[in-house]
């Protein structure tokens, strides 16, 4: 196609160059609020509110200057407040709960940590697009294994417990009597230790195959008091052991992996004869014009740097990505061999499906 500038219609063209302002304009204040969590800026700030830069320097021992211009930034993102006849900065609830409320299922910090991984890891996504390679979870900056856990675990404590495991048919009262639960892609052990701490009498296999995130699950399980009943191993989805479980779950990982067929046939042939598998995955429509919105966006960009090259990484590399909807997921799980599949329960980010063999 050959661009000819009499062509441009400039109503349109000036619509674009806002969204792209607006876009940019984002990408820098998302960096600001990265700073501002790393430094422990925006709970500072709340202690003292209102408060100056040089209240705020004071109180954190940091340079004024560079206060002064971060929260400028931030009053100009609307981040915090600014009150011009008393040079002050202010946070309401709302902003305090984006920017400071660690573990508030609305708290930010942790999506926006994750995004900073991705920026960091850009030159190797640029490498992997010209040969065609994939590149394994294990070589990504560390924020993306702490920003991701940071920005799911609050999902999962607001619904796992109290809505996706009552929508499985009578895995609740297993689980309270006491079953074997599998936790396949349990990453640092949010979902596993939520569901330990529910459901003492019940036994929970945490099975990841980064051994990092194995150690993180372990010291997690210690400190919330559920080692007895968590036990958490090195194993990748196709080869993780057991048989008989009363329920196999898996958050936000099938799609990563580069064969889901194979690891969904495993869960299968683990699976107690009225065994339920739960499968968690990133809500999305069956089409991309169904997932054309800001959601998608995101999802989409993640999958392109995170979840696709995961995939490719490893044996078969079908790189199912991370908006494949439940048609393309049920058609995944009848593969594997279940024949009993619908949805349980679903987020404005989460989509939840049971299925049964």
């Amino acid at each position: 196609m050959t661009l000819h500038l009499n062509e441009i219609d400039n109503a349109k063209l000036e619509q674009l160059q806002g969204k792209v302002f607006n876009d940019v304009a984002g990408s820098l204040s998302l960096l600001m609020a990265y700073i501002g969590d790393k430094l422990d800026l925006y709970s500072a700030l709340l202690e003292i509110s209102p408060a100056t830069s040089q209240q705020l320097a004071d109180n954190t021992g940091m340079d004024e200057r560079y206060l002064r211009e971060w929260l400028s930034a931030n009053a100009a993102a609307g981040y915090i407040n600014y009150d011009a006849a008393s040079g002050r900065f202010s946070m309401t609830p709302e902003q305090a709960v984006i920017f400071a409320a660690e573990g508030h299922p609305a708290c930010m910090q942790g999506f926006f940590q994750a995004v900073m991984s991705v920026y960091i890891d850009e030159p190797k996504f640029s490498e992997v697009f010209r040969s065609g390679a994939g590149l394994p979870w294990r070589e990504h900056s560390p924020c993306l294994f702490c920003g991701t856990e940071r920005f799911f675990r609050p999902m999962y404590a607001m619904n796992l417990i109290d809505h996706w495991l009552p929508a499985l048919d009578g895995v609740r009262d297993k689980l309270e009597a006491g079953a074997r639960v599998a936790d396949v892609g349990c990453g640092h052990g949010s979902s596993t230790i939520l569901m330990a701490k529910a459901f003492p009498n019940s036994t929970f296999h945490g099975f990841d195959f980064h051994a990092p995130s194995i150690e993180h699950a372990r010291e997690r399980a210690r400190a919330a008091g559920v080692a007895s009943n968590t036990i958490f191993e090195v194993v990748t989805a196709k080869e993780y052991p057991g048989k008989h479980y009363d329920l196999v779950t898996i958050f936000d990982a099938l799609h990563d992996m580069g064969d889901p067929v194979g690891a969904a046939a495993h869960v299968a042939s683990t699976l107690a004869a009225d065994g339920s598998f739960m499968l968690v995955e990133p809500f999305a429509g069956d089409t991309l014009e169904d997932n054309l919105h800001p959601l998608g966006q995101i999802y989409y960009s993640f999958s392109t740097m995170v979840c696709v090259p995961a995939s490719k990484s490893q044996e078969v590399g079908l790189s199912l990505g991370a908006q494949a909807g439940q048609k393309r997921l049920t058609e995944i799980l009848n593969a594997a061999g279940f024949n009993q599949i619908r949805r349980a329960a679903a987020t404005p980010t989460n989509l939840v499906l049971e299925a049964k063999l």
